[in-house]
């Protein structure tokens, strides 16, 4: 039996988990609470740190732990894997290694360059990762929304700000479409280097005015960059500016996105949220 052995069964790793029909799906999270809720969706659920880990009886590995000073996952296993044999491994990285590039296009061939703690991080990891000599895939996540996670509830309930900032943009990419590249990458293993975003990059406040559009209710008020109030892991996406090309999870994986822009995957969680 295939099994997928998910090292931080989130919100990403679920979404792939719920299209591998007649897998074994073994997924580990941090706290007993989480232990609970991943078991009620069918995940054989380990804590982790924790238990062991077991790796003989997996064929792919996901990893979605966040990196420290060092890759926790690497840090305690990393020997462990490197022997294991698996079949495939999957890395969950971030667009952020790319740095800031002044609104201009980057590739999975644009050099890293990081401008923030968060990226600098993840390519450290990307780089330890790859010393293992494994089977591995690196996907470059742009920034992730979703059910559960887009603007509806905060253009509804009066919350949402429209930030300006001239010339900003964001790459996206519906979780959905992150499992669709997953099972892609699965299906026809080409280890290497991913961007998993849309079509579309656009500006934040773009987003919630079309969400607001939506709803049938008016825009959310505008705020300039340098008067809102942020969290500081909301200022480090604005530190940095730039479009991503995904040619190549077509090209080499096949992918055909469910949602190539904002506007069908708005749509998509409007109907799932109703």
């Amino acid at each position: 039996m295939k099994t997928l052995l998910s090292i931080g069964h989130g919100y990403s790793a679920q979404a792939l988990a719920r299209r591998l029909d007649g897998w074994r799906i073994i997924g580990t999270t941090r706290t007993p609470e989480g232990v609970s809720e991943l078991k009620a969706k069918g995940v054989e659920a380990r804590l982790w740190p924790g238990e062991p880990l077991p790796l003989d009886q997996a064929t792919h590995l996901l990893t979605s732990v966040a990196p420290g000073a060092a890759d926790p996952v690497l840090a305690a296993h990393g020997d462990q894997i490197a022997a294991a044999g698996l079949d495939w491994v999957g890395y969950l990285s971030t667009t952020a290694v790319y740095g800031h590039h002044d609104g201009a296009w980057v590739d999975e061939t644009t050099p890293p360059d990081p401008s923030t703690p968060r990226g600098a991080a993840r390519l450290k990891a990307e780089q330890a990762w790859a010393a293992l000599g494994i089977p591995l895939h690196i996907f470059r996540l742009a920034g992730i929304y979703g059910p559960g996670r887009g603007p509806f509830e905060k253009v509804r309930d009066g919350t949402a700000r429209r930030i300006i900032k001239p010339g900003q943009v964001f790459s996206r990419i519906h979780v959905d479409d992150i499992a669709n590249v997953l099972q892609a990458a699965m299906t026809r293993p080409r280890p290497g280097i991913y961007n998993v975003c849309d079509d579309d990059p656009a500006s934040p406040e773009t987003i919630l005015g079309a969400a607001a559009e939506m709803l049938g209710l008016p825009p959310p008020p505008m705020v300039p960059y340098d008067q809102a109030e942020m969290t500081d892991m909301a200022r480090s996406f604005y530190a940095e500016n730039k479009r991503v090309r995904n040619d190549k999870i077509k090209s080499d994986l096949g992918v055909r996105l469910l949602y190539p822009s904002y506007r069908e995957g708005l749509a998509a969680i409007l109907r799932a949220e109703g």
